[in-house]
């Protein structure tokens, strides 16, 4: 439509140039005196170049609506390049190959087009160029009239190709207009991660695949695969088959925090290693590196479901069928035990080739090592005075053997407390104390801690939406928004130290593949943003950016949390006890229907058109409820705020 107007604009503008460039052959036209005519053309082609200004100036200020929010922009004018099946994708290498067949497969997949590849230049083609002299992560996306090209090694052609899929309307069909840009992007953050608890919850390995599509999307690059829990084992181990024959199994699950709320429905599932191998490669074309968790020596019941004789009291035990803090652990004072954790640890070493390692290393009590005498010989042959040392030891130990293998130990900021070398990466998770300490002393940090970071959270009133771990823990979406993880009181100096930043989705009441979809959107979009971007968009400015993302996700069927709009309120002054509100929402096209007499907006509430809307409070409390319908018919939980006069 754009490119229409400017059209018939320009067409418009020459014609009449051509057609009266000079009085004497208007007078040819226009029985009308010269002054009368002049006017009439000078009136008309002013009118004309206005008109053309504003499609240009429409053209210009169409929003770029990238999520994460890229580092340089520059709009171009011009016309719009236009992508279509005669369009040519080149590559210039093995490592642009790989990006080229992944973009045509994409967009075959979502807009039904088939294009052919090549290695020479041409017009009307999309070129993925591979150049190593480009920072790692960074790219460049230039696009005009009749070429788009994408510069960067192979991690930021494969950025560039995702932030240039954001470019493509959603609802596009053919003939996809894509406006003339430049950008120039790269990361804030080393390390951009999200982290899946697979042991209280197993996913499929398809869905796992899935996840690594939609981190990896908005450029996250580490996936944080948390496989061991007391309520399950999830890696096949082959020295030891009965951790999956035995520990991979329960009996049923919790499915809401009432005492006794159990499903009574046997569960469980593992990952063999053939499996692990293809998601690990997958992950590595999308430029994710898999951090496996395997976790010691606390939350190991499944484990020692398979191994009894490795715990403190010898069981029997079964695995796990509701969350929390268990007393039986590994017993650190059985040599035994260290044998088998090396064996498993090498043949994890062999499916995951990340440097970085994770053993996990929180909540661990030490009530059996109290009264367990192998622990006890432990603690005096070592010279350790208190049995939370001998969790140091065992950490160290393994930190040793990692390190033989030219592997690196991450831990729960606990192992702070283990006295480990500065070569082990602490994850602060018991809120920001942790990291702080650990990189003012020349750890190297990750920071997820619960308040921001824990995406497993209630994104709004507990009594509307989907069953969480409790009604204290909140999290939404404008809170991971306004995360920092370079917290003030880190060392200017020591600010290097901070790797990046992770958000955790943890499983205890997540356990279908759509209600986890709907706790990852719309917040892994504000998690993407602060791992990537250097400069922080406000609030608003970000979530017109991020909720166009939501056609995307429609039209590839995508769950997710549809937000509740933003209620400015304005309490009157001069004592009548009358509230106005205004409601904002950065989707076209959402409609909002309220009530404010406690009853269902869907089925009585009224259409918000106006600018704002009255209360009267003169007398207890109001209810405001509202819902959003999105334009593609989804609707929202019920947003209610409660307002009382006393």
């Amino acid at each position: 439509m754009k490119g229409m107007l400017q059209f018939i604009v320009k067409w418009l503008f020459s014609s009449i140039n051509r057609k009266y460039s000079s009085i004497e052959s208007a007078a040819k036209w226009f029985p009308l005196s010269y002054i009368h005519f002049y006017l009439i053309i000078f009136i008309m082609r002013k009118t004309l170049f206005i008109l053309l200004s504003i499609a240009c100036i429409c053209c210009f200020a169409q929003p770029v609506n990238i999520v994460p929010r890229p580092d340089f922009i520059e709009k171009y004018g011009g016309d719009n390049f236009v992508l279509n099946n005669h369009t040519k994708v080149v590559f210039n290498g093995e490592p642009s190959e790989k990006i080229a067949d992944m973009f045509c497969t994409t967009l075959r997949n979502s807009y039904d087009l088939t294009m052919s590849k090549s290695k020479s230049l041409k017009k009307n083609s999309i070129c993925f160029l591979y150049d190593k002299q480009y920072a790692k992560e960074g790219y460049e996306l230039e696009i005009k009239e009749d070429q788009i090209l994408v510069k960067g090694n192979s991690a930021g052609l494969f950025y560039g190709m995702q932030t240039l899929l954001q470019l493509i309307p959603a609802t596009a069909q053919e003939n996809i207009q894509i406006p003339p840009l430049l950008i120039r992007d790269k990361p804030k953050f080393e390390y951009r991660g999200a982290m899946l608890d697979v042991g209280r919850y197993f996913y499929s390995p398809e869905f796992i695949k899935k996840f690594i599509d939609f981190i990896s999307a908005y450029k996250l690059n580490t996936f944080h695969w948390h496989l061991t829990e007391d309520a399950g084992w999830r890696i096949e181990i082959k020295k030891y088959p009965q951790l999956t024959q035995l520990g991979a199994w329960r009996r049923g699950t919790k499915i809401h925090r009432n005492p006794g709320s159990f499903d009574n429905l046997p569960n469980g599932g593992y990952y063999t290693q053939k499996e692990i191998k293809e998601i690990v490669a997958y992950a590595a074309l999308r430029n994710v590196t898999i951090i496996p968790e395997i976790n010691m020596p606390g939350h190991t019941l499944a484990l020692l479901t398979a191994f009894p004789e490795l715990s403190c009291t010898g069981g029997p035990f079964h695995v796990l069928e509701e969350w929390g803090v268990q007393k039986d652990v590994m017993c650190i004072g059985n040599e035994k035990l260290y044998g088998l954790v090396e064996d498993i640890l090498s043949e994890v070493l062999e499916l995951f080739p990340s440097k970085i390692i994770h053993i996990g290393g929180d909540e661990v009590p030490v009530e059996r090592w109290k009264q367990c005498a192998k622990c006890q010989s432990l603690l005096k042959k070592e010279g350790l005075t208190r049995e939370h040392e001998l969790q140091g030891y065992f950490v160290r130990r393994i930190g040793k053997f990692l390190a033989s293998k030219n592997r690196r130990m991450m831990g729960w900021d606990e192992v702070l407390e283990c006295n480990v070398g500065k070569d082990v990466i602490i994850q602060s998770w018991r809120g920001e104390q942790g990291g702080i300490k650990a990189a003012n002393i020349g750890h190297h940090v990750l920071m997820s801690p619960t308040s921001f970071m824990y995406l497993d959270y209630y994104q709004g009133n507990p009594a509307t939406e989907p069953i969480g771990i409790s009604d204290r823990c909140i999290i939404p979406l404008e809170k991971v928004y306004s995360y920092n993880p370079v917290n003030e009181n880190i060392q200017t100096e020591f600010h290097k130290y901070i790797l990046g930043v992770q958000g955790n989705f943890w499983c205890e009441f997540i356990h279908s593949e759509q209600k986890l979809e709907y706790m990852i959107f719309p917040r892994l979009f504000a998690l993407a943003e602060i791992a990537w971007s250097e400069s922080k968009d406000t609030y608003e400015g970000f979530c017109k950016r991020a909720f166009k993302q939501f056609d995307y996700l429609d039209r590839n069927r995508v769950n997710y949390r549809v937000p509740e709009p933003v209620i400015l309120k304005e309490e009157s002054t001069d004592g009548s006890n009358v509230l106005n509100f205004r409601m904002k929402y950065f989707v076209d096209g959402a409609e909002i229907y309220y009530t404010i007499d406690g009853r269902d907006p869907l089925l009585y509430g009224k259409r918000y058109e106006k600018e704002s809307v009255s209360m009267n409070l003169k007398k207890g409390e109001k209810t405001l409820k509202c819902v959003v319908r999105m334009p593609s018919g989804k609707v929202s939980q019920t947003f209610i705020t409660n307002y009382k006069i006393i």
